[in-house]
């Protein structure tokens, strides 16, 4: 124990007394901050929403009191990708993220659920698959104050999506905007971030997000600058133009003064492997020369999108309709069998970086029809139906009028090891969160859904020592809240909100597989959000505490 913390011990202890009470009392922890550094005995005392007191409190009463006998407690954990969106609507609890600790989703991966306009919101409710809902709301923070009214057991916040605000302006098509509609893309990110927004998201080789070019980017990041957000993007290119779609985000970071964060770190496909060291030493670079620049990542070798990633953005250019139809035409057919099976460097051919249809999963589908084919590769679904994996690929997204979710298994697991030891590196899920009852089990999730944060404790921590506990608990919760410019999240610090985590170190593991994935992960005792216990001895209490977590340019 260093001074400071023998001082602190000090303060506290003598300013508790047995006329002390508070809300709730957690009792003979062992507390790991977030710092990183080194954990320490103490009890934890809770009033209405804050911590109020972490010390001795021997002395003190709780109206509610749990003795947690040495477990791990620590601040809550942060998804820095969470795809919750919908499954939040359909089932508040975030089941299969709060079983995990997590108690922040951060939303806004390119797209996000504002602002929209009527065309927006019509063809998102057309083409809405097992979760049904109505689109209550036009802007971004509209449909945060929906999920806060409606109850959510997580906290949420998003980043306001640049492909939600370039489709609200010039829809679907590949051009550039106008300077008039540049100017109104602008506002609506200004609009945003007064509003909450955690700062822009891109996602770059989806179309229509792959059709901006970087001075777009650039003008929308400097709007967000302005309210201290940050640009968060799912970069150009994880493949073949890694190197530059990492120049590409260094340049937006540079030209816009603003914090950069890559979404889910990776060199995706086997001759791209080889590429990770290089990425890794060129963002320490770029750190070491003053700019902010972090990343996220996921624990498996395996991404998920649609099937439709096996498609060059040009058949897609004016949106999903377009490009279904296009697909009935016999001789672009042909042409997207050659393209299937290309390795191009102009855009990211996520089926090619996969090697080849055995190495892609089908996780989800919108008609009953189809479903029996969820947990088959396409290479299986291909000899059932009798058609090349070409035509069954285009087939499936025609008759099922989605993208259909897949997983592709792109990445290498020795870099998924190097990367977790990274400091400057948190992690997302990149999934819902979800129950395992109900409209959930219809399709397969990515076991990352349930499985991400567990993964980093278990696994990667406890087993294989890639990492401290107290580190891992660091890159769970203060690195992210750091990252994201929260105000009183991400660390176990008088003052700040009580999201709070109580787990057993030696039993916390993962259980999701892809074969099986609505597993929960075990070994997470208790939860709770903003002072209120969410998860006890491990069964969820269906309370809704959640709140909208609002970036540091809102207006208060």
């Amino acid at each position: 124990m260093n001074r400071f913390t023998a001082l602190f011990f000090f303060i506290t202890i003598v300013s508790c007394s047995d006329q002390d009470r508070f809300d709730t009392i957690i009792r003979n922890a062992m507390i790991y901050d977030g710092n990183g550094g080194a954990p320490y005995k103490a009890d934890l005392g809770i009033n209405s929403d804050t911590i109020a007191f972490i010390g001795d409190l021997s002395k003190a009463n709780g109206t509610k009191e749990v003795n947690v006998q040495g477990a791990a407690v620590a601040p809550g954990f942060i998804n820095m990708l969470s795809w919750a969106n919908e499954s939040l609507i359909e089932d508040g609890r975030s089941q299969s993220d709060i079983r995990q600790g997590v108690t922040l989703e951060v939303m806004g991966e390119g797209w996000s659920m504002g602002p929209l306009n009527d065309r927006m919101r019509a063809r998102e409710e057309a083409g809405l698959g097992d979760i049904r809902y109505k689109i209550e709301w036009n802007t971004l923070g509209d449909y945060m104050r929906f999920l806060e009214k409606k109850g959510i057991s997580t906290n949420v916040a998003s980043f306001v999506g640049a492909t939600t605000v370039r489709d609200f302006i010039i829809g679907e098509d590949n051009r550039a905007p106008t300077a008039p509609e540049l100017d109104s893309m602008k506002l609506l990110v200004a609009a945003a971030m007064q509003d909450g927004a955690l700062g822009l998201g891109t996602s770059l080789i989806y179309p229509p997000a792959f059709f901006a070019k970087t001075d777009e980017l650039i003008e929308l990041s400097k709007e967000a600058s302005k309210y201290g957000g940050s640009y968060i993007s799912h970069m150009r290119s994880e493949g073949n133009k890694l190197h530059e779609a990492l120049e590409e985000l260094i340049t937006i970071s540079k030209a816009a003064n603003i914090h950069a964060e890559i979404y889910h770190l990776k060199a995706a496909g086997k001759s791209n492997w080889i590429k990770i060291d290089s990425v890794i030493n060129r963002i320490e670079r770029a750190r070491a020369e003053g700019l902010s620049i972090s990343a996220n990542m996921y624990t498996y070798e395996a991404g998920a999108t649609g099937m439709t990633a096996a498609f060059p953005p040009s058949l897609q250019d004016g949106g999903f309709g377009k490009l279904r139809e296009r697909l009935k035409d016999p001789t672009i057919r042909q042409q997207m069998k050659l393209a299937m099976n290309s390795n191009p460097s102009e855009w990211e051919n996520l089926y090619y970086g996969a090697g080849g249809a055995e190495h892609v999963l089908l996780l989800s589908f919108k008609q009953d029809s189809l479903k029996k084919y969820t947990g088959k590769t396409l290479a299986e679904v291909s000899k059932i139906r009798g058609t090349s994996v070409e035509e069954t690929a285009m087939d499936l997204i025609v008759h099922d009028s989605t993208r259909v979710g897949c997983a592709f298994f792109m990445m290498s697991e020795e870099n998924v090891r190097k990367q977790i030891a990274i400091p400057w590196v948190s992690f997302g899920s990149d999934e819902g969160s979800y129950t395992t009852e109900g409209v959930f089990l219809k399709s397969n999730a990515h076991p990352r859904a349930y499985g991400t944060f567990a993964r980093v404790l278990g696994k990667y921590c406890r087993d294989e020592k890639l990492i401290t506990l107290p580190d891992a608990i660091r890159k769970l919760s203060k690195l992210p809240a750091t990252n994201l410019n929260l105000q009183k999240r991400g660390e176990l610090k008088v003052g700040f909100y009580a999201d709070v985590v109580v787990f057993d170190p030696a039993t916390v593991n993962d259980k999701a597989t892809y074969d099986k994935p609505h597993q929960y992960a075990t070994g997470i005792i208790h939860v709770w959000v903003n002072g209120t216990q969410v998860l006890n001895n491990g069964e969820h209490t269906n309370a809704t505490p959640g709140r909208f977590v609002k970036g540091p340019g809102a207006k208060k």
